[in-house]
């Protein structure tokens, strides 16, 4: 699914080069709900970017579903996460002059499909993350806990092979936290779907199968999870 070999990050500023990640190798399954973890500033979101095609690394080979994507262009880049990658940001990143349904839709839109299936699929996503009364609701209209469930099911509605979620509830409290993470246990299990998930809150480790700690770029350690929620 993912092969990571050496992945190398360094930021430059001015004359001075910042490493936020210093080699870092890793593999990932198929149907695995990974964390990543670490301290502020230990590399965990740059390395989710560079897993998620979102930035460049400097070196090293990341391989998705045994395509090299580290030698694609910017056009097959950006095809490629269309195609195969759903985002979920802890900003939601939604459309403020959409409706819910239309923001689901946009990936689909997006990769040329009709216009009733992109529609028919993107309420089929809101149903499973129990949000179908709310399809012709603007984004100021919903709750956050509601606006990060539609994130979910705009990341979900082309089929992703690899769902990426960095912080997804970081602006959120304990118990919206809490549906938004039983929402990816229950995708994780029921679609079998990948899901690679930053954060630094340490309850949050009861749902994932397994956690990469990463610390000043490099991996600390990894680990099987305790059991989690049945």
């Amino acid at each position: 699914m993912i092969e990571v070999t050496g992945l190398k990050k360094i930021y430059r500023l001015g004359k001075i080069e910042v490493a936020a990640l210093r080699g870092v190798s890793l593999s990932i399954g198929k149907g695995e709900f990974v964390g990543i973890m670490g301290p502020s500033g230990s590399g965990k979101s740059t390395l989710l970017h560079q897993l998620g095609l979102l930035d460049l690394p400097t070196s090293g080979r990341i391989l998705i579903n045994g395509t090299d994507v580290s030698l694609l262009n910017d056009e097959e880049r950006t095809r490629f996460r269309l195609e195969h990658l759903g985002y979920v940001f802890q900003d939601y990143a939604l459309v403020s002059e959409l409706n819910v349904m239309e923001n689901v839709a946009i990936p689909a839109i997006t990769q040329g499909r009709p216009l009733a299936g992109c529609y028919a699929t993107a309420t089929a996503m809101l149903e499973k993350v129990g949000l179908l009364n709310r399809l012709d609701h603007l984004v100021h209209e919903l709750s956050g806990g509601e606006q990060q469930r539609v994130s979910i099911a705009r990341a979900l509605v082309n089929n992703p092979s690899i769902l990426f979620a960095d912080e997804p509830c970081a602006n959120l409290d304990t118990g919206n936290s809490r549906t938004v993470l039983e929402l990816f246990k229950t995708i994780n299990r029921e679609l079998n779907q990948t899901i690679v998930m930053v954060s630094h809150e340490q309850w949050h480790t009861e749902y994932f199968d397994r956690i990469i700690l990463i610390r000043d770029g490099v991996i600390d350690e990894e680990r099987m999870a305790l059991a989690g929620p049945s």
